[in-house]
């Protein structure tokens, strides 16, 4: 038997290519086009966060970091094709609710999310999370998303400058739409969507970079130095954690909503995904769930450890399962690749607003899709809904949406006599969106 006969079969014992009915190209290819497919990250979410005050050269490190060491739990632990990484959206909530909102310093907003995600790892241990997470019903789940989605298109044609500050009575209007950066942004925007459409694999991360150098070209945005360096240090934000700011009743609130919003998407993400791998059982739930869970709890701890938000399951690891990813392998790969991305931070740290924003909205129109599945018809379902979307979008903050959602979806219920629709977990999520609503720092 040669080497890599022996290779093939270690590996084939430790991830299970034959119980999987995979193979190990099959794997490197479907962690490849997952990893395209969520690639945007490395620029998106630092250029998010700067808005809160972290740098951005050691927010592009704390990305990649964290998205590889996600990626490596899953892979060894798990042994799942699902992708770990900083979540979009929380990562906004995070910069324009609680940072620049509220008046939080990025330091207490680590700690809170450090809170969290300590209670997600007892929680999972306890198995509690699940029964909770049980309880949140489905509209709310898909209006979570499609909220969530309108709050990201919102920032990218705010940040390209499509879209700015109105006067009292239009409190927004158009941009100067025939400037430069404006027509780039349009550009950009354009060439994403037609990339989309053709299915070009890694389409938002090639749209973002095209844009950017074209961007640089017509200078409207100043170009990189070089294109690759030594990664920045990131010591600037690592441990930078405010727990005496964390711990008080005006942050409460933040660490309210960031426990919520975690626990919904890696929920909803984690049986998305397996439903469409095939690893539901015929009771519909996910052997050995609280490996992935608990992979995902660990992660949101080691996130703000290193300097950046919220991580979790995303929902481009569809892609990879799509093409034939079945095994933690999968994820190997993916994290493999963010780890090569951090000798290309000089490039990564230049993409301006008209490159990146354009990437924001066609993200938004990608979490728009659960929007069919809301039984609008049933107005117990879709006032709440309803409520969630709009207080998200309208009132920039993603928090009071959500829990809006959790108080309303029960008093709905409850006045159209369908008490039995409503299960204990939903209660425990109501008692809290109700304190969230007591305690939050209006002023």
């Amino acid at each position: 038997m040669s080497c890599s006969e022996r290779r093939l079969n270690r590996l084939n014992a430790l991830f299970g290519f034959d119980r999987n009915r995979t193979t190990l190209s099959r794997e490197v290819v479907a962690g490849l086009t997952t990893f395209t497919t969520m690639s945007y990250i490395v620029v998106v979410n630092p250029a998010i966060l700067s808005a809160a005050g972290i740098p951005e050269g050691p927010s592009f490190v704390a990305t990649v970091l964290v998205a590889a060491f996600g990626c490596y739990f899953m892979a060894f632990y798990a042994n799942r094709p699902f992708a770990i990484a900083p979540y979009m959206g929380e990562n906004a909530f995070i910069a324009f609710t609680v940072c620049k909102v509220l008046g939080f310093r990025w330091q207490t907003a680590l700690a809170a999310i450090f809170i969290a995600g300590v209670l997600f790892v007892v929680m999972t241990v306890l198995r509690l999370r699940q029964w909770i997470v049980d309880g949140v019903p489905t509209s709310l789940r898909y209006s979570f998303a499609v909220g969530i989605g309108l709050f990201l298109t919102f920032i990218g044609l705010n940040e390209t400058g499509l879209v700015t500050l109105g006067v009292s009575g239009a409190p927004v209007q158009a941009g100067h739409l025939t400037s430069p950066p404006a027509l780039v942004a349009m550009f950009g925007f354009v060439l994403i969507a037609v990339l989309v459409i053709r299915k070009v694999p890694g389409a938002i991360l090639l749209g973002i970079v095209i844009t950017a150098i074209l961007a640089f070209a017509a200078h409207t945005a100043a170009a990189p130095q070089s294109i690759v360096s030594a990664p920045p240090s990131i010591t600037p934000i690592v441990w930078q954690l405010d727990f005496r700011g964390a711990f008080t009743w005006r942050a409460f609130p933040v660490v309210l909503t960031i426990f919520i919003m975690a626990f919904v998407d890696t929920m909803g993400t984690l049986i998305g995904l397996s439903a469409r791998a095939g690893f539901l059982d015929e009771n519909g739930q996910l052997p050995q769930i609280e490996r992935p869970m608990l992979v995902d709890a660990v992660t949101t701890c080691v996130a703000p450890a290193l300097g950046t938000t919220t991580a979790g399951a995303y929902v481009e690891s569809a892609t990879g399962i799509e093409a034939g990813g079945r095994t933690g392998f999968t994820v190997l790969v993916t994290g493999t690749c963010f780890l090569l991305t951090l000798f290309f931070s000089p490039f990564v740290a230049a993409i301006p607003a008209q490159a990146f924003g354009p990437a924001l909205i066609i993200v938004g129109l990608f979490m728009l899709a659960p929007i069919t599945r809301i039984d609008f018809a049933d107005y117990t379902e879709s006032v709440p809904s309803f409520a969630v979307v709009v207080l998200m979008a309208f009132t920039f903050n993603i928090a009071i949406g959500i829990c809006a959602g959790f108080v309303l979806y029960p008093i709905c219920k409850i006045v159209a006599g369908k008490l039995n629709q409503l299960k204990p977990g939903l209660w425990v999520l109501t008692a809290l969106s109700l304190l969230f609503f007591i305690f939050y720092p209006y002023s």
